[in-house]
């Protein structure tokens, strides 16, 4: 059950950042891994928004467990994104991420927003910890949302708060930090020399950009929801030149290469 998280520890080398594909589906999930990523991480947004749902709102602990179960199948490690952990005790949150290990996740992300506001450090220490405690070899992602709520409002004191929070969940037992919306160079620099933990940025909206996180010290770089919102697109532009009879279909996998996704995970049975 280890390899895949020792695998996955691996990858994460600050200055020579891995792209991680985010999935939502066994389909996506393995399209990607054929492709040749890596690893593969999940979407919380994908996830919720197929199943009917609302992202962050701690109602998908089962289906991210499904899913979960059948990725683990995967030949690459997988990441499960557990939102703040859907709204468990510490203990609660513990028992989800030892279940996780057990099915050969390698690692998950746990984030300290709630409902439009930044859990208490505290708080989210006692998570993380009992994460730690109940599932030691999962790589512990600890996100912090302080630019995506812009919280604190003012920018020096958001930039504070971050490197506050990154050192306390580091000292909580965190293996990586992620701080989604965070794009300024030298802000990512300066947090990477001051907490020695990978750290983990978005994509840039810029391709190009990413040789500039690579020397900022950024060890991992995730899609986040980006490849599900551009399926979503995709899928109503199709539609929509299918209806209107003008424009072309994009580029698409057939039938069977699709149908044929399944066998990364009939292998697992």
């Amino acid at each position: 059950m280890h390899g895949h998280a020792d695998t996955f520890r691996s990858l994460h080398r600050p200055g020579e950042p891995f792209v991680l594909p985010n999935a939502w589906d066994h389909a996506s999930a393995a399209a990607l891994a054929r492709a040749g990523f890596p690893a593969i991480g999940t979407t919380s947004l994908g996830v919720a928004s197929a199943a009917g749902k609302p992202d962050a709102a701690g109602d998908t602990r089962d289906e991210t467990l499904a899913l979960a179960r059948g990725l683990a199948r995967l030949d690459v490690p997988v990441t499960v994104d557990i939102e703040s952990g859907f709204g468990g005790r510490p203990d609660e949150v513990g028992a989800l991420a030892a279940e996780l290990a057990s099915f050969g996740i390698a690692g998950v992300n746990l984030e300290d927003g709630r409902g439009g506001a930044l859990a208490g450090i505290e708080e989210q220490c006692a998570l993380l910890r009992a994460v730690k405690d109940a599932a030691p070899s999962l790589f512990l992602n600890a996100r912090t949302d302080t630019w995506w709520l812009s919280e604190p409002p003012g920018e020096q004191e958001r930039v504070d708060a971050a490197f506050e929070r990154a050192r306390a969940y580091r000292d909580a037992g965190a293996d990586g930090i992620f701080v989604p919306g965070l794009t300024d160079e030298a802000t990512i620099a300066r947090l990477a020399r001051a907490v020695p933990l990978p750290l983990n940025v978005l994509a840039p909206r810029d391709p190009s950009a990413l040789g500039g996180l690579a020397r900022a010290g950024a060890a991992r770089v995730s899609t986040g929801s980006l490849l599900f919102r551009a399926a979503v697109h995709s899928a109503v532009e199709t539609a929509r030149a299918a209806a209107s009879g003008k424009g072309a279909h994009p580029q698409a996998p057939g039938y069977s290469e699709v149908g044929s996704l399944a066998d990364a995970f009939l292998r697992g049975l």
